[in-house]
Formats: C-alpha cells, structure tokens, sequence
C-alpha cells in the first residue's frame, strides 16, 4: 500500500468475478473506488460512486458511459447488469454486454426466428469442411455431414495431395499420416451427390465452405459431372431469410461449376 498525491493506492490482481472484487486496483479517494482495466483491447473504467458502499460500479470507456454492474461477492458470484438484466461469470462478459447496441435484442430475435425455421426444415443439412491450410486456397482433409436429426452422412478423410499445415492441424487434428491412404475428393463426389442434392445446407462459415468445394470441382476439371451444383453462399439462411451470426445456403442439382472464362482447359 503507497501513497500517492493524497489517496492510498492498493495494488492487487485485476478482478474477474464477483468474488474478486476484493482484489482490484482500489483507489480511495474523493470520486469513490476506481479500477481499470482492457476489454478485448480497449480500455475500461469502472467507478464505485462515493455514496454507496455497496459493490456497485458505473463503467465508462473513453468517458462514455456505458451503464452499472452490481457484483454480489457473498452471493450467486455473478455480476448483473442492471440495464439488460443479465447475470455473467466475469467482469468481462458484463462489459461486453454493457456494449451491445440498442438493436441487440431485435437482431437476437431475429436470429432466433431463423434458426427455428431452418430446424424444422426435413431438408436441412449441417456441412463442415476441414482443410489442409487456413488460407484462401486450402484443400479439403475431411468432409462431413449431418442432416436435421443428428445423423451423420457423410464423414470422411480426404487426401488433399498436398502438404498439411500445421496451423491446420493444430486446429482440427489431422495429419499428414492419417490422409496418407485416404481417398481423394473425386472418389468422394458419388456419395456426396445423393447426401446434398435438393438440400438446404448450412454451415459455420459457408462462403468459406462453397469455395473449398468449388476449389476441388475445378481441380478436378469437374464440368456437369454427377453431384452438386455449389450456389453462390446467400447471407445468412438460404431460402429461410437472414439471421445474425450464421451463413446457410441451398445446394442442389449436379456438382459443377462453370468452364473458366478464357475457355481453356482446366
């Protein structure tokens, strides 16, 4: 404990939880107790008002105000957010509410209405792609898919006939030893054209997604052959409108893509 110009300064570990509160940066002083500390990079200032002695603290960032937390240290160990009526396990998840724009909850409803209604659809199909890389060119390792049940029909390693990164495989799992005999994508392509055709896909990241397939279709000089054709990613939901927070997009008829526009031979 030091002095500094008049108000004693307690130094301790920035706090997390409501129980926690004991162990922040203290300033006693006229304005009350005072911490600081980074949400996601960006400075904010937590203010316990001089009035009160009840763990209650007014948030600014960059002297904008942002709204009230109440921590209730001998409590539930939650910090509440008096304006959202919410409860979060950390300081920080409280901030990150206080941040939410004033839209928040319609864009949260609305993404909720899209979700229910891509849930009901028998059609729905769940994709998800690893790859070899984490770039813009990688090449697919495993394919997979669920449809609206949770039954898995599709889940297979692929050769992606080039080198495994080890970003990627940090990421998923999947190394060069376990594609060394997996079948490549074209042997794939049969199975894969029952599983998705007619289908309303979605995905975490579809952009991402349809252009890896699109990708391995023009590898494989791949022009109206048997399977799917990969649309065009449509934001959020396909043919369920949009949402926040997702991509989805319908994939049906043969897997191809069109010829390149110089006309030469893939």
């Amino acid at each position: 404990m030091t002095q500094d110009g008049g108000a004693w300064k307690l130094s301790f570990a920035a706090p997390t939880g409501g129980c926690a509160l004991r162990h922040a940066l203290r300033w006693r002083g006229s304005g009350g107790d005072e911490f600081g500390r980074l949400v996601d990079g960006l400075p904010v200032r937590l203010v316990r008002p001089s009035d009160t002695e009840r763990p209650t603290w007014v948030v600014y960032q960059h002297e904008r105000y942002l709204g009230t937390v109440h921590a209730r240290p001998d409590g539930d160990s939650l910090w509440h957010v008096q304006s959202a009526a919410g409860q979060c396990r950390s300081l920080d998840d409280a901030v990150r509410m206080l941040r939410r724009p004033s839209s928040w909850l319609r864009q949260r409803q609305q993404v909720a209405r899209w979700a229910r209604a891509v849930l009901a659809d028998p059609a729905l199909l769940v994709i998800d792609v690893q790859t070899a890389g984490l770039g813009a060119h990688a090449w697919a390792v495993q394919i997979a898919a669920q449809d609206g049940r949770g039954r898995t029909l599709v889940n297979e390693l692929l050769d992606p006939r080039v080198p495994i990164t080890a970003a990627a495989s940090e990421l998923h799992g999947i190394t060069c030893s376990d594609v060394a005999h997996a079948p490549r994508f074209a042997d794939l392509l049969p199975e894969l054209t029952g599983v998705v055709a007619g289908r309303c896909c979605v995905a975490y990241n579809t952009r991402f997604e349809c252009g890896v397939l699109t990708r391995q279709l023009l590898r494989q000089r791949a022009r109206g052959v048997c399977g799917v054709h990969v649309a065009g990613p449509k934001p959020l939901g396909g043919r369920h409108g949009t949402g926040r927070g997702g991509q989805g997009t319908v994939v049906s008829g043969p897997l191809a893509v069109p010829p390149p526009a110089s006309g030469r031979p893939l």
